[in-house]
């Protein structure tokens, strides 16, 4: 897969977003983009999705299979969790979902009508989509964002197997839940331009350059309710101290 001189603007007097854009996709290959806020990530994703027409250059060779992840799933719809899945089986061919449901752990998950999910709860219905049919070029936006734990952990491995059997993986990602794969390239957008490499200056995290630890004290009964909550919104929680 390639990106010729790719060029994307909103309108035909609007400000380039992404300026001649020259990249290759090999089998195999993950990759992560990163860049800042508003730099343009969301728009070269779905360029190579093929969810969008560059403006001016062509993208050549992409894979007949395209798994899209996108970072806010769309949950206002008239179904079930289930319902869903099976009708997004049905439009790719009988795909199994199951499977991928049962691996992100979703049981307790499927009988709910879509718009009564959390964020983390919806990214998962998103992956499934997105993963079920084998997909050649899987693209997900944000995939790390307000999972819990045990999928974040489990993300990391459904993308290498993706390029094992010979699939592209592209993923643009602010948390770095990709960075202990062996092999992984990395892309950054920096002013509409796509480099090989992370920007300058190091990672670009959502939340800014640094992390800080907070303790918070609350109630023993509203320990659990607070933990899910934390971890759904993607931050790294435990339990540290337990008062009498």
């Amino acid at each position: 897969m390639r990106l010729s001189q790719v060029s994307f603007r909103y309108g035909r007097r609007g400000p380039t977003v992404i300026g001649e854009a020259d990249a290759g996709l090999a089998p195999g290959d993950v990759i992560e983009l990163s860049g800042p806020n508003g730099a343009g990530k969301s728009t070269l994703l779905r360029l190579l999705a093929g969810l969008a027409e560059p403006s001016a250059g062509a993208i050549t060779g992409r894979p007949a299979v395209v798994g899209f992840a996108p970072d806010r799933f769309p949950t206002g719809q008239p179904f079930t969790v289930t319902a869903y899945l099976r009708h997004m089986a049905r439009v790719r061919g009988g795909a199994r979902w199951e499977p991928w449901a049962e691996r992100l752990g979703m049981e307790h998950l499927l009988r709910l009508p879509l718009g009564e999910l959390s964020k983390g709860s919806a990214h998962k219905v998103g992956l499934v989509q997105a993963i079920m049919s084998d997909p050649g070029l899987l693209v997900l936006d944000e995939p790390f964002a307000g999972l819990d734990t045990a999928t974040s952990a489990a993300l990391p491995g459904i993308a290498a197997e993706v390029a094992a059997r010979g699939g592209v993986v592209v993923a643009s990602d602010h948390q770095g839940g990709l960075r202990g794969l062996p092999g992984l390239r990395q892309w950054s957008l920096v002013d509409g331009h796509l480099k090989e490499g992370a920007p300058a200056g190091g990672h670009v995290t959502e939340r800014g350059a640094g992390q800080v630890t907070v303790a918070v004290t609350l109630p023993v009964e509203d320990l659990p309710a607070f933990l899910t909550g934390m971890r759904e919104q993607g931050y790294p929680t435990r339990e540290i101290e337990e008062t009498p």
